[in-house]
């Protein structure tokens, strides 16, 4: 079973190299062993590509009667990663020409040997995806937390800088086109005229001159973000934002983020990401020291840091925290576009936005209750007091995640009820225990068909997969959980206990 693309905003799912499967490798193209599986799927079709995304691991018994070089045409054309043939019960061995249709092609061939199902297999590809996206995800917590802190530092622009480029592994830079006397010029080091900058690496001068060329071309009327290559180098720029002012143009141009580092893992994104509103908020004109401290501190609590200036800070309240995602079509890229951060925040009243999280959402500090927004999809909490923002977040998240498994463009949190009748420990240790058996991707497509009250087809849309992949799934965990899926007591509890898990730890089922 293939991946599925993921929400827009959503982190993209850590690769697992081909090498770390442990499958013996028949046909090895150069770097054959370095090559990333995003997927598992199985298949005995002459033609799998139209049900293939690319990146896939295409698991395979020789079924199938083709021409072999037709057949690997197909899936080096369907992106397919590898080919995985399974030896027994159709073949006693992989045959020597597909060996060689896989070798002429560049298409990695490992053998599956007997005794091995294929299901096996598949496992071990979720499995080592999903240690890898751990790892990424605290990478990426990690860091955002790092950068909070930096910016509630006397110097927060060069602090913040340089625990991005500590977190990216490269260097980052800011270009202030206002000279040093502008207000991200005095913040950094001595530099080159306009900059105000932190390198954990210094870059090659054929990366340099393709910065400078990047910078040009973001800001003003042109695109709020670049990206490019240079020597092996990932560059990305960051337009944030425009100086006060009249005239056609809004203002003189605003700072630009730099970016350069020799590797790129799926959580770069979201990391330069907060890194560039944390910025943008730093370097804005209007504001004055006490807001900028007054903001740090706020990135700061909303990104997990410590909490003890919140009441200070805000007030007593009551406060309320949204979580935003962009909808279908609206554009991912809106969660890392300060721009579009900065709309949604004045859309919506925000005293403060904090960037796109780990999981690509955008997170909002309100003092009053909001209205939907055209273009983003909501999850609103209960009103809170200044210390009780941690369990708000957490009744945002699940909030969205109940807004995307139903297509609704706002919901609230909802207090009470039968479940507000069972302790939270207890609630959560049947939740955890019930829904053991199922994999994140099972849990997400039980929860939006139980959300579309057991619709196939609305499913099938909220998901965007097709419906006969959707009755397979709720299928397979009926059979998993032993469950009768059609009796409403079953799905009451089963509904219960992923929202358990939602609301109270704000973290998939696993």
């Amino acid at each position: 079973m293939s991946e599925l693309p993921e929400g827009a905003g959503a982190p993209p799912t850590t690769p697992v190299p081909l090498a770390a499967l442990g499958l013996r490798l028949l046909a090895a193209p150069e770097g054959a062993g370095a090559a990333e599986v995003h997927g598992v799927h199985a298949s005995e079709m002459a033609d799998p590509s139209p049900y293939l995304l690319g990146g896939e691991l295409l698991l395979t018994a020789g079924a199938w009667s083709d021409d072999p070089r037709e057949y690997v045409g197909r899936l080096v054309r369907a992106g397919v990663a590898a080919l995985g043939f399974g030896v027994t019960p159709v073949h006693e061995r992989v045959p020597e020409e597909l060996v060689a249709a896989c070798a002429a092609a560049g298409l990695p061939l490992v053998e599956v040997e007997p005794g091995t199902p294929f299901a096996a297999v598949a496992r071990t590809v979720w499995r080592l995806m999903a240690e890898a996206r751990t790892r990424e995800l605290r990478r990426v917590a990690e860091a955002q937390r790092s950068l909070a802190a930096a910016a509630s530092r006397p110097d927060p622009v060069p602090a913040v800088l340089g625990r991005l480029a500590a977190a990216l592994g490269g260097h980052a830079e800011l270009i202030d086109p206002a000279g040093p006397a502008g207000p991200a010029g005095p913040a950094g080091p001595a530099g080159p005229a306009g900059h105000a900058q932190t390198s954990e690496r210094a870059v090659p001068p054929q990366v340099r001159e393709a910065l400078d060329a990047l910078a040009a071309r973001v800001g003003g009327s042109g695109p709020v973000t670049a990206t490019d290559t240079a020597a092996g180098w990932h560059l990305t720029a960051y337009a944030l934002g425009r100086r006060a002012g009249s005239g056609a143009g809004g203002g003189a141009p605003g700072p630009v983020l730099l970016l350069a580092a020799p590797e790129r893992t799926p959580g770069d994104h979201t990391i330069a990401g907060a890194a560039a509103v944390l910025l943008t908020l730093l370097t804005a004109p209007r504001q004055a020291a006490a807001a900028g401290a007054r903001s740090a501190a706020l990135l700061s609590l909303l990104l997990g840091g410590p909490a003890a200036e919140a009441a200070a800070l805000l007030g007593p309240g009551p406060w309320t925290v949204a979580h935003a995602r962009p909808l279908p079509g609206a554009g991912a890229a809106a969660v890392a576009d300060p721009e579009a951060v900065a709309a949604l925040a004045e859309g919506l009243g925000a005293t403060l936005a904090a960037p796109a999280g780990a999981g690509g959402t955008v997170r909002l500090l309100l003092d009053r209750d909001p209205a939907p927004r055209p273009g983003w999809r909501l999850g609103i909490s209960a009103p809170a007091a200044a210390g009780e923002l941690a369990a708000a977040d957490a009744q945002a998240a699940g909030a969205l995640r109940r807004a995307e498994a139903a297509r609704a463009a706002l919901l609230r949190h909802r207090e009470g009820g039968l479940a507000a009748l069972v302790p939270p420990g207890a609630a959560e240790a049947h939740a955890r225990a019930l829904l053991a058996p199922l994999t994140p991707v099972q849990s997400e497509t039980l929860r939006a068909w139980l959300a579309h009250h057991g619709s196939w087809d609305r499913t099938a849309i909220a998901l965007g997969v097709h419906r006969n992949t959707v009755r397979q799934r709720v299928a397979r965990c009926a059979a998993l959980l032993a469950r009768d899926l059609d009796d409403p007591d079953t799905r009451m509890e089963l509904w219960f206990a992923l929202r358990t898990l939602d609301t109270q730890h704000n973290s998939p089922v696993t």
